[in-house]
């Protein structure tokens, strides 16, 4: 009948009562942890499901445990399921688990090719890079809308196909052991549980672009521990070691430089036990973040409104310059985005922050 509309059929997945649910977890730390509050949602709308974390294995360390996640397989593209023959042996072994369903988090064609290989009934996720038909329900978003947070996008993302909850700030966890452990680590170097730790995270595994300057964040940490009373400890991955010895240099060695010296169940645990920290646009600002620590995070290239820190515990530093955010990896031009943004700039933000968090509402 004319001006009659058509109803739109449930997502089979929300007729399985107990459904066991694959869901591809995104490839970088700081974005897998903005999909918690997606993951919880997915736990709230089917408490009694099997969901399974198909992730990376960097990123699969995050979750290892989780509350909501029962198991992991760990998708090695480097090894065993490197190239074409890597990825129908992954197809098998899915294949195997016999999957009620798939919801795919990142938009790549790779992403969505594994699970429609394994034969998953139901596959869901956004309706992007050609892989349409490799979906059986798409998430198309209005392409006029308002840019919004990557945690609320996630969210809309399942909202598109019925999977409804209330809204969870992002969320990691450590075990009673990792933290004893991280206590360790921290009275080898003469740091007592009492001590107030001020995190430096001067790395960012996207580019060097991201990357504020060592002297700067050495300034920032010598004042800031000054003025808090604080011990300094330098966070990195193996690729950001020069980084973190520039940052050691200039401050005479006093500090605890661990850049490179961790797991990623360790850096997680020690950046938990942090006071404060001052971070680069990163996968441990997240990390900080979903752990509820202060922190004072420098954006340059990259587009804060959509990446910023989940959290009302964080203060953004940066600077409105015509050509931010491009997001490029390298800068081809002056880096005015980072050069502009002074330790003093930092340095009041994180006081300004501190205060706020010491004031009562």
């Amino acid at each position: 009948m004319q001006g009659q509309k058509t109803e739109l059929k449930p997502c089979p997945l929300l007729q399985i009562d107990r459904p066991r649910i694959l869901v591809r977890a995104t490839n970088w730390v700081g974005d897998a942890v903005m999909t918690t509050p997606a993951l919880g949602v997915i736990r709230e709308r089917f408490p009694q499901a099997e969901i399974t974390l198909l992730a990376n294995p960097l990123v699969a360390e995050l979750f290892s445990p989780h509350p909501w996640v029962n198991r992991l397989i760990r998708f090695d593209r480097k090894g065993k399921h490197k190239g074409v023959t890597g990825r129908f042996r992954l197809a098998n072994e899915l294949r195997r688990q016999t999957f009620d369903a798939a919801i795919i988090l990142p938009n790549s064609f790779d992403s969505a090719l594994v699970p429609w290989l394994a034969g998953i009934p139901i596959r869901l996720g956004k309706a992007s890079d050609g892989r349409s038909l490799l979906l059986t329900e798409c998430y198309k978003p209005d392409k006029s809308a308002t840019a919004r947070h990557e945690v609320l996008y996630y969210l809309d993302l399942l909202r598109n196909f019925g999977i409804n909850g209330n809204l969870q700030a992002p969320l990691l966890v450590v075990t009673e052991q990792e933290e004893k452990h991280a206590a360790l680590l921290l009275a080898e170097a003469g740091l007592k549980p009492e001590t107030f730790l001020l995190g430096i995270n001067p790395g960012a595994a996207f580019g060097s672009a991201k990357r504020w300057y060592p002297d700067r964040f050495a300034t920032v940490a010598r004042k800031l521990a000054d003025q808090w009373n604080a011990r300094i400890v330098i966070f990195g991955g193996s690729g950001e070691t020069e980084i973190a010895a520039a940052i050691e240099q200039e401050l005479h060695g006093h500090c605890l430089n661990l850049a490179g010296k961790t797991t990623v169940r360790e850096l997680m645990a020690l950046i938990r036990r942090c006071g404060f920290f001052i971070t680069n646009d990163s996968g441990p600002m997240h990390i900080a973040a979903a752990f509820g620590v202060p922190l004072a995070a420098i954006f340059g290239p990259t587009d804060h409104s959509g990446t910023a820190p989940y959290t009302d515990k964080a203060v953004i530093v940066r600077k409105n310059v015509p050509c931010a955010p491009c997001k490029l990896r390298k800068c081809p031009t002056d880096h005015r985005c980072m050069t502009e943004v002074t330790a003093d700039d930092v340095i009041s933000a994180a006081n300004e922050l501190m205060q706020k968090q010491a004031t009562p509402n």
